[in-house]
């Protein structure tokens, strides 16, 4: 059973390797229930009706609730974890008595996910990361981003997706950047701003042998597909060419993380690269990433059967030498309050909402994959698949 709230890649990979599998999901979209043996969602979509806000509708026991209501109706042998509860330890170690998470334990996803330990640990790795502090009131803050120095990013402790995520460059801009990301929580992050490639690491453990399987281009706040938040994801292109040392770089990290805090399987890290090219850690992701599509299409490879092998078999698959083909992934969001339209039509289109359903100024419409044998002919075909979504698009 797949659980999270970017849960259709997984799904569909696990179907491609022969597993009946079953999702509990947020969305609930078509294309997941088609994939599925069996599906709930938090979100129940119906013709007319509002899908209202992911920030007030998300609520992490909602998805041990969900868990508990597949279990009575089928037996499932393992939890494969997507995005949304990596902060959420209670939730985590709640799911995994009920079916063993197969992956990084609760325990292991707790130790990367608390930050202030783990920017730690990453010190004494010798891991180069932006300078953080985690604050509670309004003048922490200020206190904290002049010892760190403006400018600075502050960020929800506990969140995903990059929601609430603000820059601040002067003592008025980081009251109200701390206003937004305390709307998630009491403790606030903050963090010293790198500029640079906002990039991911797709990687693979298997006991102690660790294997980076791309390198990947992050897309953050894009305003040509509806993203209302500066920081908010809007996909990816797969691969991200750097040169040689970054590369070298980007794997030392990899190896040094993976195996100080005894992750498993399949795993992510975010960072941003520098203009000097020294890539900084931002975060690590101990699950299954939003590129897993782009990863497959790229590689020739089945992320989920890899997974699985790396986890219950201790071995990984074999890989490409170099990629041949670029995979983008873009995330469409509502330029209004919209009625979705038919997107079943679009074989680029996944997350597909049913037909007629109204969806929320700035909310998530569907995500389109598309592949290229360059960089911008993989984005420029996405971009025609957006253009012609936007254009079908109707007021509710």
């Amino acid at each position: 059973m797949v659980v999270g709230i970017d849960t259709v890649s997984i799904a569909n990979s696990a179907r491609e390797a022969s597993y009946r599998i079953y999702a509990a999901d947020y969305f609930g979209d078509i294309d997941l229930r088609r994939i599925c043996s069996g599906c709930e969602a938090i979100i129940k979509q119906r013709r007319g009706k509002s899908c209202g806000r992911l920030e007030s509708k998300f609520k992490p026991q909602a998805f041990v609730k969900i868990t508990k209501s597949l279990l009575q109706k089928c037996e499932i042998d393992a939890i494969l974890l997507s995005s949304g509860l990596d902060d959420f330890f209670d939730v985590l170690h709640a799911l995994n008595d009920l079916v063993p998470i197969l992956g990084n334990s609760p325990e292991v996803i707790e130790r990367v996910r608390k930050k202030l330990g783990f920017f730690e640990e990453l010190k004494c790795l010798g891991i180069a990361h932006p300078k953080t502090a985690i604050v509670e009131d309004i003048d922490e803050a200020n206190a904290a981003a002049v010892e760190i120095g403006y400018p600075v990013v502050v960020k929800p402790v506990k969140g995903f997706g990059g929601v609430g995520i603000r820059t601040a460059w002067n003592s008025k801009e980081i009251e109200e950047a701390f206003f937004e990301a305390s709307l998630a929580g009491k403790d606030v992050l903050v963090q010293k701003f790198i500029d640079g490639i906002h990039a991911s690491i797709s990687f693979l453990v298997a006991d102690k042998d660790v294997k980076v399987l791309t390198l990947n281009e992050q897309m953050l706040g894009l305003r040509f597909l509806l993203q209302q938040e500066p920081f908010g994801y809007c996909g990816n292109i797969v691969p991200l060419y750097f040169t040689d040392l970054v590369f070298e770089k980007c794997m030392s990290i990899t190896e040094k993380i993976a195996l100080h805090f005894g992750l498993t399987g399949s795993n992510g890290i975010d960072l941003v690269i520098s203009k000097e090219g020294t890539p900084y850690v931002v975060e690590v992701n101990p699950r299954f990433q939003g590129t897993l599509e782009c990863v497959e299409r790229v590689l020739g490879i089945n992320l989920v059967e890899s997974h699985i092998n790396a986890c219950l078999h201790g071995f990984l698959p074999t890989i490409k030498e170099k990629a041949s083909t670029f995979c983008t992934r873009l995330i469409l969001h509502a330029p209004e309050c919209i009625i979705a339209p038919n997107l079943t039509i679009f074989r680029e289109v996944r997350d597909v909402p049913i037909p007629g359903i109204i969806i929320e100024k700035g909310e998530p419409l569907c995500s389109i994959i598309t592949e290229g044998n360059g960089r911008l002919s993989s984005l420029r075909k996405a971009k025609t698949v957006a253009k012609k979504i936007y254009g079908m698009l109707h007021p509710a």
